[in-house]
């Protein structure tokens, strides 16, 4: 990962907002020209931006206890130490690369259409788009289900249900206010989200007993391997979500590799630290693992006082979450609509704010939408979509690299095609391992989205061949529609 400190080149001239994007096919010797924002808006710099990732991925060591309710310690640990690397650290390094070689808000969307074509441009911006809004959908949630320990009256009915819907509905509002509210709100909320956690983590030094670290799990108990990769995938997962951005951050052919280095030592650190000082210094059945169970060892550990620093900030780390995906999912769309896969109208930033708001507003409804299934059933029907796209990306990142492989790329993966082919078949490997293990429901679920995918792209397509709606390169796509 020292690599992604350095190797920047000179940058593209940026584009003001009403230059028409580029979508002829890239040449060796040419880095995209993907419209950027007027350089006179505000933009995000380094700090915001690493922690605009971490709450992409993250967020705070909150959501791992079911690792150890599923294999237990032993394996817990293992796995927050091994999977980064197998999966956290490609997926950074590929987003690195492809980041400052196309810096649009178009993101993987971009990489899959440079690729392979419109179709699988489009394919790609539908699955996560879904998985991104499906995934959002568990943020206030989350927060509801840890604001409950504090206030019983949300645990179910109508009180529970009013609660996610003015939570989700506020937290859409903050969103429209600014990217670079955000940016500065996520610094916040993660230096006061993680310092409960390093607290409990010192002072648990004392009371740890390092031979708990190898238990695997009380005799008799089942391991359930569907949990466990679950887990570990939807708390490590996302690091490309932050390439919608692009086009809104200062410098990213210099600042995104920095951005997502640090991230990356900052993500697994939060992980790891409270896990080794829970496992070590408290003994309870496994069984009480669940999701919320860090709140309960603070207690055990230090007193209630802590116990309700993390719950809060528990609080403010699914909020952190919740603004950090949408940005994301707003911005996708936009890409979208300048690259011409959508309709002009996606494209359309508030007067006040600069914001897209009719992403924030679209990725908002799909939200509440889905944001009454169980927690369970969210992350595992984000996880499954989020698979199958970044499947097609894993192949788009080696298909540029064999069909470009001299275009000017300011960060560049310091490995051979070979190199390549293998650091993206360890991650791609799991990836089919938890479709493998989805539930018949996910199953159900993700295909009916695909198949709505697939028909959304014919549906664009008869639109823009009809001009019943406006779309930005409307002639471009269609000749390489013609080409592919």
């Amino acid at each position: 990962m020292a690599e992604l400190r350095g190797r920047t080149k000179q940058e593209p001239p940026e584009t003001t907002a009403g230059d028409t994007p580029n979508l002829l096919p890239v040449t060796d010797t040419d880095a995209s020209t993907i419209p950027t924002r007027n350089p006179t808006n505000k933009k995000l710099s380094l700090l915001p931006l690493i922690f605009l990732i971490y709450f992409e991925v993250a967020g705070g060591p909150y959501g791992e206890e079911p690792a150890v309710k599923a294999a237990g310690p032993l394996l817990a640990i293992l796995g927050f130490l091994i999977f980064p690397f197998i999966w956290s650290v490609p997926e950074a390094l590929i987003t690195a690369e492809l980041s400052t070689a196309f810096p649009g808000n178009g993101g993987f969307v971009i990489w899959a259409h440079r690729a392979f074509g419109p179709f699988c441009g489009s394919l790609m911006g539908t699955w996560k788009f879904l998985s991104g809004v499906i995934n959002v959908a568990a943020f206030p949630v989350l927060c509801i289900d840890y604001l409950e320990k504090l206030f019983p009256v949300f645990d179910s009915g109508l009180p529970r249900k009013l609660a996610i819907l003015i939570s989700t509905l506020f937290l859409s509002f903050v969103n429209y206010t600014g990217l670079t509210i955000v940016g500065y709100a996520a610094v916040g909320l993660g230096v006061v989200s993680l310092l409960p956690f390093i607290i409990m983590s010192l002072i648990a030094i004392p009371q740890i007993h390092p031979h708990r670290w190898g238990s695997l799990g009380q005799q008799g108990v089942k391991k359930d391997w569907n949990l466990f990769f679950n887990t570990l995938f939807w708390n490590l997962n996302f690091w490309d979500n932050v390439s919608t951005l692009a086009g809104e951050v200062e410098k990213p052919q210099k600042t995104f590799p920095v951005a997502l280095f640090s991230a990356v030592i900052l993500t697994c650190l939060a992980y790891i630290v409270p896990l080794l000082a829970v496992t070590g210094a408290v003994s309870v059945d496994q069984s009480e693992w669940e999701t919320g169970f860090m709140a309960n060892a603070a207690q055990m550990i230090s007193g209630k006082w802590l116990k309700i620093w993390i719950e809060i900030g528990a609080v403010l780390s699914a909020i952190g979450l919740y603004e950090a995906q949408l940005s994301s999912s707003a911005y996708q769309l936009h890409g979208m609509a300048d690259l011409g896969f959508l309709p002009k109208f996606f494209a359309l930033r508030s007067k006040w704010f600069d914001t897209p708001w009719v992403g924030i507003l679209l990725s908002t409804a799909i939200t509440l939408g889905v944001s009454y299934m169980t927690f369970t059933d969210i992350i595992s029907s984000a996880n499954f979509l989020y698979s199958l796209g970044m499947l097609l990306e894993f192949a788009s990142f080696l298909w540029l690299r064999r069909k470009h492989p001299t275009m000017k790329r300011p960060y560049r993966v310091p490995m051979r095609l070979p190199g390549l082919v293998i650091m993206c078949l360890i991650p791609s490997g799991f990836l089919i391992f938890i479709m493998v293990i989805a539930t018949k429901i996910v199953y159900l679920v993700s295909g009916l989205m695909t198949v709505g995918a697939i028909g959304w792209y014919f549906l664009i397509k008869f639109c823009r061949s009809r001009k019943l709606l406006e779309f930005n390169n409307g002639d471009e796509n269609e000749n390489e529609d013609e080409e592919g």
